[in-house]
């Protein structure tokens, strides 16, 4: 199998295996405990805090662990949302091409009566920092706006954006689940408030994951019952997790730039490829995106057909987010950058690592090609633009 949905989880790595089994067999106390086993939990809760950290250039005291990035946005929308409530703010910014777990959080606010605002993205994905200062207002609590897509993979000039908010008094969030343990990150730089990673993305475990959030903020609790993490987060800690986490965030950033270059070269080579396919095209920049993200529309097929032939032919992709997997509707991020809703519905998102190779990149290639021509000539659609009843849309 040639696995290229990166984007949807990393597998566990082998040094985050390593750190998770040694937990599990000698750091078994709670890290609540007074007891000698307890306190040698805690040495190692506090350890991996430290670690991951000084990986985002953060204070230790900033660090708060979470089940993973959907909580951590959760987490610091919310609090951001309370906070300005409270001095009479309640305006939210985000985009248009937000992962779920910030939009359904934004949904949820406005329900409750917050004014959100959600800055349109042009076709490359990319936010235009401009689109956001026009969007500040004097009463605006919060922006928040991920650090890369999920889907298109487009970084966005979060030091830009956090630069302007800093600048007006405004708090910043940025949801770098799929930028962390890929791209550099400086939280002092950036300029952000807050930020939110989760470890299946960069060879970690599932169901674990962190907010940093800078000295001063005071988080509101999402989850309640007990005094874990400073009081802001109840339930005890998921120690081989957590201590998984930080290993593996920690190779990935050791290796980030080796790792960085190599894969880049992949997804070239990926791009260039898929590119000869007529009637297709890149969805977002060509550039600025990160190093294994590859996404593609095809037109005159169904997405759903692509992915599970090539599932038969032993190549794992993805057509979007994994959180909408069971969704039938087409990509609300290729719908906000002006995709047509049937050509949306063709979409394919490879997601590439450092374990895949050039030779794997060539065959995902060539069942493409051969997948999309065999899909091609059963659909009635496209045999309309073939024998030139509608006209093309991808030209």
């Amino acid at each position: 199998m040639i696995y290229a949905d990166n984007a949807a989880t990393t597998k566990t790595g082998a040094v985050a295996q390593v750190a998770m089994n040694v937990s599990m067999e000698l750091l078994w106390g709670n890290p609540s405990s007074l007891h000698t086993p307890g306190q040698k939990a805690k040495e190692a809760l506090e350890s991996a805090r430290e670690r991951i950290a000084r990986c985002i250039g953060a204070d230790t005291r900033e660090i708060y662990f979470v089940s993973g990035g959907s909580e951590a946005d959760n987490q610091a929308i919310i609090s951001a949302a309370r906070l300005g409530e409270r001095r009479g703010k309640k305006h939210l910014i985000s985009t248009t091409i937000e992962h779920h777990a910030v939009l359904h959080t934004l949904d949820q606010l406005r329900r409750e009566g917050f004014d959100v605002t959600l800055v349109e993205v042009p076709e490359n994905g990319i936010v235009d920092p401009a689109a956001i200062a026009d969007a500040i207002r004097e009463d605006t609590a919060l922006v928040t706006v991920m650090m890369a897509n999920n889907e298109i993979g487009t970084i966005q000039p979060i030091a830009e954006i956090g630069a302007l908010c800093h600048e007006k008094g405004v708090l910043f969030h940025t949801d770098a689940v799929q930028a962390a343990g890929h791209v550099p990150i400086d939280v002092g730089a950036l300029k952000v408030d807050m930020l939110s990673l989760s470890g299946h993305k960069f060879y970690g475990p599932r169901g674990i994951g962190a907010l940093y959030a800078k000295k001063g903020i005071a988080l509101v609790n999402v989850i309640h019952g007990g005094a874990q993490e400073r009081g802001k987060r109840a339930g005890t800690e998921n120690l081989p997790a957590i201590v998984g986490m930080a290993a593996a965030l920690e190779e990935a950033c050791g290796h980030m730039r080796e790792n960085a270059r190599y894969v880049s070269t992949l997804r070239d080579r990926l791009i260039e490829g898929l590119s000869e396919i007529p009637h297709s095209i890149l969805n977002g920049d060509g550039e600025r995106r990160l190093p294994g993200n590859v996404n593609f529309c095809f037109e005159g097929i169904e997405g759903e057909s692509l992915l599970l032939l090539l599932d038969h032919r032993g190549i794992a992709a993805s057509s979007g987010s994994a959180c909408t997997s069971g969704s039938l509707d087409p990509s609300h991020v290729l719908l906000a950058i002006g995709r047509p809703h049937e050509i949306a519905h063709g979409s394919l998102r490879l997601t590439l690592s450092e374990e895949n190779t050039e030779e794997e990149v060539d065959e995902i290639i060539q069942a493409v090609d051969e997948t999309v021509t065999y899909l091609r000539n059963m659909s009635p659609i496209w045999m309309e633009l073939v024998g030139g009843e509608k006209s093309y849309v991808i030209q």
